[in-house]
C-alpha cells in the first residue's frame, strides 16, 4: 500500500463500524488516547463538527483510517479553534494514511475558518509527535499527569497547535512573535 493508492474523501454514517473499530485499535496500544472505550455513534457524531471529517480508504472502499474535528469549546471567541484526531489501522501505519488525512483535514478546516487546530497526544506516541510535526503542528508545552490510563498510571499529554497561514492572519500578533509572559509563572 502506498499513499497514491490511497483515497480520502468525507466520512459517512455508514463508516462508523470501520472507524469505531479502528479507534478500538488505537484505544487498546494504551499509547493513542486516554478514552478507555469508543462511544457509540450518536455520542460520537454529536461532538465532531460534520464538515471536517474524513476517512482514507483502500482496495474496495476499506476504510484504513479516520480524521475528524471537535470543538474546543462551545463559546463563540473559539469559534475558530478546533480539536483534532487522526486514527490508522494497525495494517496501515507508516505508509502515509495518517499525513493524507492531515493534509486533507488542514485544507478542509481552513475553509471552515478554523485558525488553529489543537490536537494532545501522549508523551510516548512518538508516531504521532513525528505525523503532526510533518504536517505543520508544534509543541505548545506538556501537561503532565494530565490523566489517567486503563492501568491506573498517570499520563502526561503534550499539547500540539498548528496555527493556518490562510484564516486569521490579519495583521495580529503572530505565532512566533514574542509574548509577554509572567516570569513567576513556573513552565516544568
Amino acid at each position: 500500500m502506498t499513499a497514491d493508492r490511497i483515497a480520502i474523501r468525507a466520512m459517512r454514517a455508514d463508516d462508523w463500524p470501520a472507524v469505531r473499530r479502528i479507534y478500538e485499535a488505537g484505544i487498546a496500544t494504551g499509547d493513542a488516547t486516554l478514552e478507555q472505550a469508543a462511544p457509540d455513534w450518536p455520542a460520537w457524531d454529536a461532538a465532531h463538527r460534520a464538515a471536517c471529517r474524513f476517512v482514507a480508504t483502500h482496495e474496495r472502499d476499506r476504510v484504513i483510517g479516520w480524521t475528524a474535528l471537535g470543538p474546543l469549546s462551545h463559546r463563540a471567541v473559539y469559534a475558530g479553534v478546533a480539536w483534532e484526531s487522526v486514527y490508522v489501522d494497525p495494517a496501515a501505519r507508516g505508509r502515509g494514511v495518517g499525513r493524507a488525512l492531515l493534509v486533507e483535514l488542514v485544507g478542509a478546516s481552513e475553509a471552515e475558518g478554523v485558525w488553529t487546530l489543537q490536537a494532545g497526544v501522549l508523551a510516548e506516541n512518538a508516531a504521532s509527535f513525528a505525523l503532526h510535526q510533518r504536517v505543520g503542528f508544534r509543541i505548545v508545552g506538556v501537561q503532565h499527569r494530565l490523566g489517567r490510563d486503563a492501568t491506573g498510571r498517570w499520563r502526561d499529554v503534550a499539547l500540539l497547535e498548528r496555527r493556518s497561514t490562510v484564516v486569521g492572519v490579519d495583521g495580529d500578533v503572530g505565532v512566533d512573535a514574542p509574548v509577554d509572559v509572567d516570569p513567576a509563572i513556573d513552565r516544568d
